[in-house]
């Protein structure tokens, strides 16, 4: 017998029947697109989703499902076409997360790889384990890759880096690897930090990583400052993120959908060049700081 079972609802009108699924005991509501359509970053304070939604409810398989489904038809929230069980049988998801997450290498040293996995990369790599955890940042996603890509190719020797925004902890752990002396992982989220103290501990490399508790940002400066986060919250943090890049410092930005990046490089216009490099829809901005009076 199988251990769970989903029913998913197409719908646009999403919000009535993830009430009534939880009324019915659903154990979680999750929604996702219908017919692949794109969201964009939206503006502070907007929640922005798809025109068409699949609403599904996770149940114990105990449930009956085909009565829920005769419920919400019954309630006019959907049409019978509209609806679709599905029987779940019970698996290691964390495990099944794992089994398509293999070793990816980073540039010419760098490698990301879980806990475990074969060794396919060369003897002389450095090698950055992780699994997936509480926190954005595996080194899947567009914008993390192209900021491990940047710290593979960096001179990172006794140099002093701040993560802002850390996430998992992955650019931190990876810029500790690669020789950064010190590096101070700043974010806004306390699991955030949890994640990054886990991944440190799992690179030996907790000695030189410095966590910085949420609202207490750092304030003095660092050789190289990498913040991964949304465009909109660059713009709006540039006065803060300029004000922690050394004279002759380097700065990181990533983040950014490609039509955003000339809002991005016009807030920072007057203290950085800033080179885009892209991947998919996604780019980085990287440059140093001018010296003073350029």
């Amino acid at each position: 017998m199988p251990d769970w079972g989903q029913i998913h609802v197409a719908t646009d009108a999403h919000e009535a029947i993830e009430e009534q699924l939880s009324e019915l005991g659903a154990l979680a509501v999750s929604l996702s697109d219908a017919a692949d359509s794109p969201v964009f970053e939206p503006a502070p304070g907007e929640l922005l989703l798809w025109p068409r939604l699949i609403v599904t409810g996770l149940f114990e398989a105990s449930v009956d499902l085909a009565a829920i489904r005769s419920a919400l038809i019954h309630q006019g929230l959907c049409e019978a076409a509209h609806v679709q069980i599905e029987t779940l049988a019970d698996r290691c998801w964390e495990r099944e997360w794992l089994d398509n997450f293999g070793p990816m290498a980073f540039g010419q040293r760098l490698w990301v790889c879980p806990h475990g996995a074969p060794q396919s990369w060369p003897d002389d790599a450095v090698v950055l384990r992780l699994d997936p955890g509480l926190a954005f940042g595996t080194g899947t996603h567009p914008t993390t890759r192209l900021c491990l890509q940047w710290l593979d190719g960096a001179d990172l020797k006794d140099k002093r880096v701040i993560d802002y925004g850390c996430g998992s902890g992955v650019l931190a752990v990876a810029a500790a690897l690669l020789g950064a002396r010190e590096v101070l992982a700043y974010d806004i989220d306390p699991q955030a930090l949890t994640a990054t103290a886990e991944n440190a501990r799992a690179n030996q490399v907790q000695d030189r990583i410095t966590l910085v508790e949420p609202g207490s940002p750092p304030e003095s400066p660092a050789d190289i400052v990498l913040a991964n986060i949304l465009a909109s919250t660059l713009i709006s943090l540039q006065p803060a993120i300029c004000a922690l890049v050394a004279a002759d410092g380097e700065l990181v930005l990533s983040g950014i959908l490609a039509e955003q990046a000339q809002d991005v490089i016009a807030a920072y216009r007057t203290q950085f060049l800033l080179n885009p490099e892209n991947s998919e829809a996604w780019i980085r901005l990287d440059g140093r700081r001018f010296a003073l009076g350029g």
